[in-house]
Formats: structure tokens, sequence, C-alpha cells
């Protein structure tokens, strides 16, 4: 039974549905006698006879009908799945694990997620969320598929498309003395306490932190180093300092936490699509229409 395939089956059907191995040799655009001797093979390798030859054309015998009821859902099921693997190939089907940050959580998956829906509907979709500590691992270690990060992972081996970029804000307690003005003079951050963003394995976040306030001539008192802006955020509303965050924060934020622009925080940070080049999915460009329309 080892070299029992597909094809067999199929045309074992055909005589069985047409009752005819002429008439199943029209349907299958062959030449009868091939076709003949192919039901004669099976009936063979089988060690049974699957037809009865009568007057009225050719009827299934017990054999024949249980091998008929089998091959019609093995055949079945052969379509359905060259139908999925065609779909998946196309990026119609198929499964899509999305990493993102947590700052971006709040600001992009209430639009990213139902454009999802929208142009993926048989797609199954399952969201991770990732960390500066975590999200290079879960990249490169194919535990996401295509991550929403900031600012991009850079490494070889990784592709990194920009989607957009986050103006970064001073988050502060409404009652800070900073709170009543509606654009912040890096200068007024000179001495103050300061809770860093996430250090990641690139230093653009960082460095623009940092550059900010080196054009200033700003000195900062660095208090806290966290790994994520939430944490940051929760710091800052218990009075620990100020942090300098993107705009993206601020949605979903905490009651009690004001945010105000800095000037020459216009600039921001880069969010983009990255994922690993090996893993080429065909979901992945369809993904990254999706997220640049939501972060418009």
């Amino acid at each position: 039974m080892g070299d029992m395939d597909l094809k067999s089956l199929r045309f074992f059907v055909e005589v069985a549905e047409a009752r005819s191995v002429g008439k199943a040799a029209l349907r299958l655009h062959m030449a009868q006698p091939p076709l003949s001797v192919q039901i004669r093979k099976l009936e063979s390798r089988l060690g049974t006879v699957l037809f009865r030859r009568e007057s009225d054309g050719m009827h299934l015998t017990d054999a024949g009908r249980a091998l008929y009821t089998r091959a019609k859902e093995a055949l079945a099921l052969a379509e359905d799945g060259f139908a999925a693997a065609r779909a998946v190939a196309a990026g119609q089907r198929g499964h899509l694990t999305i990493g993102y940050m947590f700052a971006l959580g709040y600001a992009v998956l209430p639009r990213l997620v139902p454009q999802l829906r929208r142009s993926l509907p048989d797609v199954e979709l399952q969201f991770v969320e990732m960390s500066a500590a975590t999200y290079g691992a879960l990249l490169w270690d194919f535990k996401v598929t295509v991550g929403l990060c900031m600012p991009p992972l850079i490494r070889e081996g990784v592709e990194a498309v920009p989607l957009g970029r986050q103006p970064m804000l001073l988050a502060m307690p409404a009652r800070s003395r900073l709170a009543r003005q509606r654009k912040i003079a890096v200068e007024k951050l000179n001495g103050e306490a300061l809770i860093s963003l996430p250090v990641t394995n690139q230093s653009e976040g960082a460095s623009f932190v940092t550059s900010l306030l080196a054009r200033h001539s700003v000195t900062a008192r660095t208090v806290h180093r966290v790994e994520t802006v939430h944490s940051a955020l929760a710091l800052v509303l218990a009075g620990e300092g100020y942090a300098i965050v993107p705009a993206c924060a601020a949605a979903g934020s905490p009651p009690g936490l004001v945010f105000r622009p800095l000037e020459g925080g216009e600039s921001g940070l880069t969010v983009a699509a990255c994922w690993r080049r090996v893993a080429e999915n065909p979901l992945v460009p369809r993904f990254v229409a999706a997220a640049r329309e939501a972060l418009r």
C-alpha cells in the first residue's frame, strides 16, 4: 500500500461516480485504456475486486463502497490542504504573532487591531508585549513574527521598516510647577531629578535625551533607570522626578499626570516594523501596510 497515491484514488472515484470507464475517461480528459489499466492495478494492489461489471454499468462491490467513502474524504482533505497552502503563500491565511512595545499599546492597538481584522480576516492573530529588555530576543528567537519596535532593532539579519515617529513629551505630576506651562524649555530641567527612558541595545532612545540635554547645556540627575515607560510614569506619579517619554505614553496614562511638549523634542523616536529576514512571511507586508495606516 506504500505506493497508493491521490491520482489512483481520483481515478477510482471518477469511475465509481460515472459508473463507466469511458465516461470517467472523458471527465478526466484521458484515453479509456490507460484508465482501465489504472483501475486493474488498484484492484491488484488491494487484492480485491472493486467493481462488478454489469450490463447497465459498473457497480461498486462492498469493498469498493468502503474505499469510495474514505477516498472521497481523503481527496477532500488533500484539496483543503492544497487550498490552505495556497492561501498561506498568498498571505490570505495563516498565523501572525505580533510583538509591540508596552508604550505603544494604548496608542496603537485600538486602531491597528481593527485594521488587521479587516485586511486579514482569515489570519489568526496573537499579540505579545515586548519591553526594551526583551524585544531583541523575542524577534531573534522567532517568538514574534513581526514587532512594533521603538526604537528599531538594529542588528544584522533584521529588517526594520520605519512606520512613523513619536515626538517626546515631558511627563510630570499635575501638581508640578511646570504643569502650568504649555511648552517646556529644556533649560527648566537643569538640576532636576529625571527618570530615564528604557535602555535598549540601540542608543537612539538614550542618545536622543542625552543629546537634547547637551544641546541646551542642561545637567539633570538620573534617579531611576526603568525597563518600561509605564514604570517611569508610575515613578513620576509617585513624585520621584520627571520623565522624557514618547507621546504615545500619554494614551492610557493614569490620572494625576500631565504631558507637555519639549522644545527641540519634536523629531522624537522612530517606530518601525521589525522581523528576521530569514523568516520571509507573506503576511508581513500586509501587516506593515496596516500598521502604517494605524500610526498616521
